[in-house]
């Protein structure tokens, strides 16, 4: 039976929750016949889902003994990591490839995607926080180096955040101490977006939270996985102990 979403760690219980939004690049069986139109080349890419990041999520939840929820779905099918009324919700175009499958939607195809994937997953989460009552959620994402057209981003790392930054300036502040370490400051997308996973999760309920993005290319292989689930739990457990 499908599920929208998997959790590990459910054991531990540690002060952190960890969310990956853009785990998986499946298209479940009934959605479109499991496929949405594009090749395969394309459901490799970034915008199938994020590259690395559900292993880093996995390995940063065994550094700090945390539990961790990973998305099974992906955000082709719909964008968990968007409000329900976002026109971005379920793309029709994304870094130049035409996502056919998502194209003249009927509304109950909308709501199914919404039943079976979108809303299992955040209720999950919820669930989670009720159980684990962490107290600090983090949201790990990758980006690409590279856009479609665009330039080369430079940054390693990226701390995003909106108006709450009570867990992001002081892990900003950290990363930008280390001279071998890029770090952008909502870079490179802004961590304030209405109706986002931390803004109905966090947010809205006045929790300690941040968004992270690392870029791609350096979480691809296990080494890298590790590398950055230890730089990032060190520097959490530290940011931690400076405001808890």
């Amino acid at each position: 039976m499908y599920e929208a979403y998997k959790t590990i760690y459910e054991k531990y219980s540690g002060d952190f929750l960890i969310l990956c939004d853009h785990a998986s690049n499946l298209i479940p069986d009934n959605i479109n016949h499991g496929e949405l139109g594009i090749s395969k080349f394309d459901m490799q890419r970034h915008i199938a889902y994020d590259i690395g990041a559900a292993e880093l999520s996995k390995k940063l939840g065994e550094c700090l003994k945390s539990s961790v929820i990973l998305s099974n779905f992906s955000r082709l099918v719909i964008d968990p990591n968007r409000g329900e009324d976002d026109p971005t919700l379920i793309m029709q175009l994304y870094d130049g490839s035409i996502i056919n499958g998502n194209r003249n939607l009927k509304p109950a195809q909308r709501e199914a995607r919404l039943n079976l994937c979108y809303r299992p997953y955040h209720l999950a989460i919820e669930r989670l926080i009720k159980e684990k009552n962490p107290e600090i959620l983090i949201s790990i994402h990758s980006f690409t180096p590279k856009l479609n057209g665009g330039k080369k981003r430079p940054w390693h790392i990226g701390i995003l955040s909106s108006h709450d930054k009570r867990v992001s300036k002081p892990l900003l502040e950290h990363f930008q101490q280390k001279s071998d370490l890029v770090c952008g400051d909502n870079e490179p997308y802004s961590g304030s977006l209405v109706g986002d996973t931390l803004d109905n999760h966090a947010l809205k309920h006045g929790r300690l939270h941040v968004l992270i993005e690392i870029r791609n290319d350096l979480i691809e292989t296990l080494r890298g996985q590790q590398q950055w689930a230890n730089i990032l739990a060190n520097a959490l457990i530290k940011i931690k102990k400076e405001i808890i």
